[in-house]
């Protein structure tokens, strides 16, 4: 389906603010996905999933802030000086300070945070509002004064006085932030919320804004593709979602979500055959699997097994197919060894084995595996075992027949042959048709 109008999940044309065809990635794998519990990511990973990342197509990197630790720093200026198309950023907390070291590490820009809810202002850092305004105002004049971008986001968003956002994000506007950061910290929001929010502020600035989900409540995509058709334009992810305690929007999960939505920007701007290694990169660094239910790279993410299924994806795969796995470099699977199968998917497999057998045997193949497949679980070999012997035993009963028409049609011949009608060559001939 090509163009919003044919495509029943692309943008809401009601959303004149809607950015879901215009997009960009702020992938930070190396910021927030460093704070993932299993994460300790050397320099030479760093360098080589920004540079996976970077063929990819992910617009920004957002790497640790060089303050953190002094390797944190050597990490940053070495990742700055691989010459990669994407720009590189740095997360830095509202600090002059900080932002004085982030500026001569060679990054492309500074995203600049803090927190603006109860919570983080009493338990966290302990300022008020004026305070912040007053050290964002400083810390933004300082980065544009190096001719550096510059976002500033509030953290925890979502819990944060809706008139202390909109005061801090139009004076950051009023002075040149080229785009403001909404956070859902906690990951309590929904996508309901995250359209009025967005699209509040985006009434009040002229500024692009930024988002970052995290997903301890399910919801980081769908916020994520929500926040798009308010007006963000930027979207924090990582890949396979890494990140604090439950992490954030997962590069390829989101990828699944914006390919069907808007098929001809994704697979023209975003490399989609790399997020299998992308993903299997990061996986054994942080030493976890790849869940069985992940989004394009899951193991059975493409696997078709119900009988009617299989039956309408030989048929037409985008029957049940809303994602076409070619797009990202992989290969749909029907699986055929249970006793939910049904005879297409056997016949299917009869013909991958380069067997000839009419569908009658093929139906009659197919009750013999339903029938072991309520005694017991099925493998590929159990299938392929029956499959063979009865194709075996077929072609044993077919050339035996052969052998006996030959047999019958010598004797005839010779009995013509020979005008011979005898008792004996009566007996010979009963014989063979018995």
């Amino acid at each position: 389906m090509n163009g919003s109008s044919k495509n029943p999940y692309g943008p809401n044309p009601c959303d004149y603010l809607s950015n879901v065809n215009s997009f960009r990635i702020i992938d930070t794998t190396l910021r927030e996905g460093e704070q993932f519990a299993n994460a300790f990511f050397t320099l030479d990973f760093k360098v080589k999933i920004a540079k996976a990342l970077d063929e990819f197509g992910v617009d920004y990197i957002e790497m640790t802030s060089p303050v953190a630790s002094e390797q944190s720093r050597t990490e940053l200026e070495t990742v700055c000086k691989l010459g990669l198309k994407t720009k590189i950023l740095t997360h830095i907390r509202c600090n002059i300070n900080d932002a004085k070291v982030a500026v001569n590490c060679g990054v492309d820009g500074v995203n600049v945070f803090i927190g603006t809810s109860q919570f983080m202002r009493k338990y966290s850092h302990g300022k008020d509002m004026s305070f912040i305004t007053n050290a964002a105002v400083q810390v933004i004049e300082f980065v544009k004064s190096k001719g550096l971008e510059i976002r500033f986001s509030t953290e925890d968003s979502f819990r944060s006085d809706i008139v202390d956002l909109l005061n801090i994000y139009t004076t950051v506007d009023k002075i040149g932030v080229n785009r403001i950061g909404i956070a859902d910290t906690v990951g309590g929001g929904n996508p309901r919320q995250v359209y009025d929010l967005v699209r509040t502020i985006k009434s009040c600035v002229s500024c692009d804004i930024e988002t970052h989900f995290h997903n301890d409540t399910g919801c980081a995509i769908a916020n994520a593709y929500t926040a798009l058709e308010a007006g963000s334009k930027y979207i924090d992810t990582t890949v396979l979602g890494i990140g604090e305690r439950n992490g954030i929007v997962p590069l390829g999960g989101f990828m699944a979500r914006m390919v069907v939505s808007s098929p001809d920007y994704v697979k023209s701007k975003y490399k989609l055959t790399k997020i299998r290694e992308l993903e299997t990169l990061v996986a054994e660094t942080v030493k976890v699997n790849i869940p069985f239910n992940n989004p394009i790279t899951g193991f059975c993410a493409f696997t078709h097994k119900a009988g009617i299924h299989a039956k309408a994806i030989l048929a037409n795969p985008s029957t049940y197919e809303i994602i076409n796995p070619a797009d990202f470099g992989l290969s749909r699977y029907i699986h055929f060894a249970s006793r939910l199968t049904g005879w297409n998917a056997i016949k299917a497999r009869v013909e991958q084995l380069n067997l000839d057998l009419t569908d009658d045997q093929i139906k009659e193949i197919t009750k013999k595996i339903k029938h072991l497949g309520d005694v017991r679980p099925l493998s590929i070999d159990d299938v392929d075992s029956i499959i063979k012997d009865f194709h075996a035993d077929t072609t044993k009963i077919e050339l035996a027949k052969e052998d006996q028409d030959k047999k019958r049609q010598a004797l005839e011949s010779s009995a013509a042959k020979d005008g011979d009608n005898s008792e004996d060559h009566q007996q010979k001939k009963r014989k063979l048709d018995n």
